[in-house]
């Protein structure tokens, strides 16, 4: 599932997508710059209109997208985040780029349960988070909410080796004691909770494993 797992309890973050991870990533995005995943994702945000935009990017990581859409006009970017471990990397992208002052970062809060505690963006992000998160519906939901021009998100496809992976995958977690579990959502029914929602589908996109969407208030 490249990268996609999910925790039962925040801590879990810390311990899955260390320090090390956090390094391991920065390194490659100095070097190559986006994976071509997230280049579709910001492609769509830059599609809606980034100049001026706000952004707020769901599980962002070290926040390479962030920086990215800064890069192409956005007037600033919330970053909500459940590992510490990536805080360190991220700081230090955003001091080599200067925009430090344009970012906010919110560690600790899980959009799903608590959506009031993150202000409301023209543009929310879910890159290789939804199939991180258990109830799909809650998290689409809230993203939604927050939500005031678009969504755009990213989901492995639901084939039959999708779904084989995943419970491979959770069967090893499950023997080493491991909480994270990965999920192989429904896609229809993902896009469904934010049409739902007054978001209408309007942007799908392939990258390898990865399937973006991008969904535009009505």
């Amino acid at each position: 599932m490249d990268e996609c797992c999910a925790p039962h309890a925040p801590q879990g973050y810390d311990r899955e997508f260390n320090a090390r991870f956090a390094r391991r990533l920065a390194r490659q995005y100095r070097r190559d710059g986006l994976t071509p995943s997230a280049a579709l994702v910001l492609d769509f945000a830059s599609s809606i209109g980034l100049a001026g935009a706000s952004v707020l990017e769901i599980g962002g990581g070290i926040g390479d997208i962030q920086l990215e859409a800064l890069k192409r006009g956005a007037a600033h970017t919330t970053n909500v985040e459940l590992s510490a471990a990536y805080e360190p990397e991220a700081a230090r992208l955003l001091d080599e780029a200067g925009l430090r002052d344009r970012v906010t970062r919110m560690l600790g809060v899980d959009l799903a349960g608590t959506p009031e505690a993150v202000e409301r963006a023209d543009i929310v992000v879910l890159h290789r988070v939804v199939c991180c998160y258990p109830d799909y519906e809650r998290l689409l939901g809230a993203a939604a909410g927050r939500a005031k021009r678009a969504v755009v998100f990213s989901h492995p496809p639901r084939t039959l080796f999708a779904r084989f992976s995943a419970r491979a995958i959770n069967t090893v977690y499950a023997l080493t004691g491991n909480p994270y579990r990965a999920y192989a959502h429904t896609p229809e029914a993902m896009i469904a909770v934010l049409s739902g929602r007054g978001l209408e589908p309007r942007y799908r996109e392939a990258s390898g494993p990865w399937r973006v969407v991008g969904a535009v208030r009505t």
